[in-house]
């Protein structure tokens, strides 16, 4: 009787101190959060020389785990259909471990309607490994008129 009451005491224990882990920062499932949307030009990075403009805006953006590391995802819209050659540029990771993703596409090469906002919308996603995560407090993905970012 003493034994499994002494088992049941310790299960509830260690099960309640479980809890505490939840919104710890130990815990692998809170490193990254949503993100919150800042000032395009909040960073004061300058920009590397790209031929492809920024995205009109970064509509949404979302860090997933993988076994690997984390895939960064982020939607944008254009500010009119056919863009293409979409992709997020890494910027160098600064002394504050902040990584900078710049968000460009190719405009079309001739007139094309707007559309609807559904049309322009793009997706683009960059993998980021476990060796390099080490090293990163916080992702933002930046377009022209605003930027999204994570902080762990």
């Amino acid at each position: 009787m003493r034994l499994s009451l002494t088992l049941a005491l310790t299960a509830v224990m260690v099960l309640t101190a479980c809890g505490s882990m939840r919104e710890s920062r130990l815990n692998p499932l809170n490193w990254f959060g949503g993100s919150r949307e800042a000032q395009a030009d909040e960073f004061g990075i300058p920009a590397t020389l790209e031929a492809r403009p920024l995205v009109d805006q970064v509509l949404s953006m979302s860090i997933e785990q993988t076994p690997y590391g984390a895939i960064v995802r982020a939607t944008g819209l254009s500010p009119s259909q056919g863009h293409y050659d979409a992709e997020l540029v890494a910027r160098p990771l600064d002394e504050n471990g902040v990584l900078v993703y710049d968000f460009r596409l190719m405009p079309p090469p001739g007139p094309t309607p707007a559309g609807a906002q559904r049309t322009r919308e793009v997706t683009v996603a960059a993998h980021l490994s476990k060796i390099k995560l080490d090293s990163i407090r916080e992702i933002v993905v930046q377009g022209a008129q605003n930027s999204r970012s994570s902080r762990r």
